[in-house]
Formats: C-alpha cells, structure tokens, sequence
C-alpha cells in the first residue's frame, strides 16, 4: 500500500477537487494527512520498523476508546466527500472503517488487528488516487 502521508500536494495549482481552490485543497489534506498519520502511524516499536498510532493506544480500553475513534475517522471521510470523492470510494471508505470497528471490538485479537489495519491510512490513499485523478 503506497504510504499517502508522504505524499506532497504543494505542487497544487490549479482549481482542486470540486472547485475548492487550490490552497484550501492543499490545507484540507495536509490536515486530513496529519490525523491519519497521528492515528495510524505516528510511533514507531524500537527496533524495528513496526509503526502504530493513536488508534492503537485509545482503542485499548473497551467501549467508549473505538467510538471516538470511528468519530474520527468519520470526520475524514466528511472531509473527502467535501473534496469531492466520489461515492463508491467513499464506500469504500465506511467499509474500511466499519471492518477496523467491528474487529475492533473484540478483545484483545481486535487491538491487534487495529494496529495492522490502519483503517485511515487507507483511507488517505483513496483521497491521494481521487486527488491525483482529479488533475
């Protein structure tokens, strides 16, 4: 899976997704690359290149850790239909939040299928390829 948070929009110039122009386009990704990266990806195991995020840690505790969490991951996906992603990738997109939710839920093998899953990365690289598109 091709890491989207690396990904540079600073060469953004023409009108972006759905007319937003194209220095809003930028901010609002790099806004939504930050909270994917902070959730999914922000921290890495010493010693190895094994890397998790937030989601990993807030999710441990059962219950109230996995609805904030889907908030979220909701807010990112209100972000991409404002940008302009059409409907079967945001599909896509409650899908892979639904299957990180409802893994999620399970003890203990749920938390360990989130830090795996990394449900908003994933999502960010459905954005990349509809921004990336869009040009």
């Amino acid at each position: 899976m091709a890491s989207s948070y690396q990904a540079s929009f600073d060469d953004i110039r023409t009108p972006g997704p759905a007319g937003i122009p194209a220095a809003e386009a930028a901010r609002r990704l790099a806004r939504l690359r930050r909270i994917a990266w902070v959730m999914d990806g922000a921290f890495r195991l010493p010693g190895s290149r094994f890397r998790f995020g937030l989601n990993s840690i807030i999710g441990l505790p059962p219950g109230v850790g996995d609805a904030a969490l889907a908030a979220v991951s909701l807010y990112i996906v209100y972000e991409a239909r404002k940008l302009g992603v059409p409907g079967p990738a945001i599909a896509r997109m409650l899908g892979n939040i639904a299957i990180e939710a409802a893994a999620g839920s399970i003890p203990i093998a749920g938390d360990l299928f989130d830090v795996a899953f990394k449900a908003n990365l994933r999502n960010m690289d459905i954005i990349d390829q509809h921004v990336r598109s869009a040009r």
